[in-house]
Parts: structure tokens; C-alpha cells; sequence
């Protein structure tokens, strides 16, 4: 046991593998044993990293090619595709070149070859500087950039049929053969004299390549989803008139007044007329059956034989006469009672109408009607 005075000793290290101390005690230690022996070096781990690395970069490389590499420029003209029902992949590859959607024809028909993209009709909207890769995955997924169809008061079938045709792929032609179809439109619930009544205005969203059925059903569901809200079918019943009645009045009434809050007071004098078994006397009903839309002297259509003349046929016209809005529909169901006979524009410039009970209080709203055409400096 070593004692305290060697404790205190300082050392120092001296050559020869000793410890030499102070007080001149050395220490020697053998390294004989203790000597490490180098490493040996192996050359084929070295050259198996760097393969590893090498294929790594060019593995890297390859993928950013082609699948992270742009091929859609940065800036585009325009940023729908329309790809037509049927299309080929040479047509889909001609759209997109004609629509400057992509840089390298090449690097995306392998990527579509490889994808076994072949082409799927829509409208897609395409985000600049995509790959390849990421084009032909938007394309092959089929998530197509929705139209909006506008739908607000078009007066005939082949109106909408135009309107609609500037939305989607199907011509106006497909949409007219197809709404002139009895057969078809008597399995949905309607005849051609009704059909207008199928549509309800509003703005809808659908894709570019419905097709005409699809369009139709679209548009019965629209339907039917509306006269199931609020009541309408109820109120229908308590005013004694189906669908596509309540929709003709309110076509009237579209078509003789733009004043929202005098519609349902309009509503109710024609639904009187119609109870008290008065012609209805519509002028709106002799624009439609002379299909004279830009007509103001409407008198010299009073005696056309037309099942529409409302001035010669008593009750309702076999059906609308325009679409109708919802405030118009609403404002049929919805109508005001009274016991207003008459109404006649004020003549003022506002679009509002004076009503009367009986004929001589209807003169003397005409009178005031003439006044005011004559103060505008309109004179008659």
C-alpha cells in the first residue's frame, strides 16, 4: 500500500515508457503489448460507396426529370384543357400543345405511356409549371374544373337549348332533339307545352361534357328539390293548381311587371280572374304567341288563333309562356287577396302598376297612366 508522501509526489513523463517522480521513485509501465496495430485498408468498400453515391445522384436526377422537372410553362394563356369525349392521346397531345400547355411533347408521352394514360374527356384546370408527371395524374384522375350555366328568363326551349350549349360540349342540336323527344319528355312528367316549367332560373354548376340526358336530369332534380322547400307543394294544393300552373301564372307575371313587391298583388288579380272565369287578357301571352318579342302594338295580335291568346281563350294557356323566376313563382303561392280586377302601368317611368276593384275606377288609372306619358313628353 502505497502511503501518503507518494500521494503528494508530482511525475513527470520521461521516454522509455516510465513515470519518473520528484523524489527520484520511477514508475515503469510496459507497452510492449500495448501497441495498436493499424487498420487495414479494404479498396472494394471504397468503391462500393461511391456506386452507392453515383447511383443515388443519378437516381435523383432521373426522378426530377421526370417526375419533378416542369413541363408546364410558368406563365399560360389561357388555364383550361377541354379534352372531348373520345379523344385519343394524339388528340389530348395536340390540344396541349395548341393550348401552349406544355414544353416537352416527349417527356409527356412517356410519362403517359408509363402512367398507361390513354385520355379522359373533361375540362381541367392546369397549374403552371407543373411536371409531367403531375399533369398526366391531374389528367388520368378526372377531376374536372366545373362550368357555371346561367339560367334566368329564356323564353323558349331552344333558347335554353342555346344558352346551355355555350357551357359544355354537347351542341345546341343534341339539346333541342333531345327536349323535342315526346317520348322522353313524357317520361320525366312533362309534354312540350309544359317543359318550361322543368326549369327553375338560377346559376348551376356542371361539368363541360354532360351530356343532354344528364343535363335534363340535372335539371328535373333542380326541380324538384325547389317544390319540395318551403311549402310550395302544399300551397299549390290550397290554391286549387299543379307545377306547371302556379309556373304559368308566374310567367304572366314575369313578363308584365320587373317590381318585386308588387308581384304577388299581380298574382292575385289574375288568380282572380281565373276563379271568377274572366279571360285573363294577358299582353305578355300575344308576345308569345305571335313570337313578335320586340312587339309594342300588341292589338293587331288580339284575334290570332292561338291557344295562348288570352284575349280569345279564356283560363290558363296550355303552359308558360317564358321561364319564371322564384320571386314570380313564390309570389304566385304566396299570392295577395283581394278583390283588384284591373291594373294598368303608372306611366311614370317606375315599372309600377295601378290597380282598381272595377272597370270605372280602371278608367281613371289610365287616365293618370296617359298624364304621365305625356308629362315624360311620351304623348300616345
Amino acid at each position: 500500500m502505497m502511503n501518503d508522501e507518494w500521494l503528494n509526489d508530482e511525475f513527470t513523463i520521461e521516454p522509455a515508457n516510465s513515470l519518473k517522480f520528484q523524489n527520484s521513485q520511477t514508475l515503469t509501465l510496459n507497452m510492449e503489448n500495448q501497441q495498436l496495430e493499424p487498420t487495414p485498408k479494404h479498396p472494394l468498400r471504397k468503391i462500393i460507396l461511391l456506386l452507392g453515391i453515383l447511383a443515388v445522384v443519378v437516381g435523383s436526377y432521373v426522378a426530377w426529370n421526370f417526375v419533378l422537372k416542369p413541363n408546364v410553362p410558368a406563365t399560360l394563356a389561357k388555364k383550361h384543357l377541354l379534352i372531348p369525349m373520345d379523344a385519343t392521346l394524339d388528340e389530348v397531345v395536340d390540344s396541349l400543345k395548341l393550348g401552349g400547355f406544355i414544353l416537352n411533347e416527349n417527356s409527356f408521352r412517356t410519362m403517359a405511356g408509363r402512367m398507361n394514360y390513354k385520355g379522359r374527356a373533361g375540362r381541367y384546370e392546369i397549374t403552371p409549371g407543373m411536371s409531367s408527371y403531375y399533369l398526366v395524374k391531374h389528367l388520368r384522375s378526372g377531376k374536372q374544373a366545373p362550368v357555371k350555366v346561367v339560367l334566368v328568363n329564356e323564353r323558349l326551349p331552344e333558347h335554353i337549348a342555346a344558352k346551355v350549349a355555350k357551357s359544355i360540349e354537347p351542341d345546341s342540336l343534341a339539346l333541342v332533339t333531345l327536349l323535342n323527344d315526346t317520348t322522353y319528355l313524357d317520361s320525366i312528367g312533362f309534354t312540350p307545352q309544359t317543359l318550361l316549367s322543368l326549369f327553375i332560373p338560377n346559376t348551376y354548376e356542371v361539368f363541360w361534357n354532360l351530356t343532354p340526358r344528364k343535363f335534363v336530369e340535372r335539371m328535373k332534380k333542380e326541380h324538384d328539390r325547389f317544390w319540395a322547400a318551403n311549402d310550395r307543394e302544399a300551397k299549390a294544393r290550397a290554391l286549387g293548381l299543379s307545377r306547371e300552373e302556379v309556373y304559368t301564372v308566374a310567367s304572366i307575371v314575369e313578363r308584365e311587371t320587373n317590381d318585386e313587391a308588387e308581384k304577388p298583388r299581380m298574382a292575385g288579380v289574375y288568380l282572380n280572374r281565373v276563379e271568377q272565369g274572366w279571360p285573363l287578357q294577358a299582353d305578355p301571352t300575344l308576345v308569345f304567341a305571335s313570337r313578335d318579342w320586340e312587339a309594342r302594338d300588341l292589338a293587331k295580335y288580339k284575334d290570332l288563333d292561338s291557344p295562348y291568346n288570352t284575349y280569345k281563350y279564356p283560363g290558363l294557356p296550355p303552359g308558360p309562356i317564358s321561364m319564371a323566376s322564384i320571386p314570380s313563382l313564390d309570389a304566385v303561392l304566396n299570392r295577395e287577396k283581394h278583390a283588384y280586377m284591373f291594373f294598368v302601368a303608372m306611366g311614370d317611368g317606375s315599372g309600377k302598376h295601378m290597380f282598381a276593384e272595377s272597370y270605372d275606377a280602371h278608367k281613371v288609372n289610365i287616365e293618370i297612366y296617359k298624364r304621365n306619358l305625356i308629362g315624360r313628353g311620351l304623348g300616345l
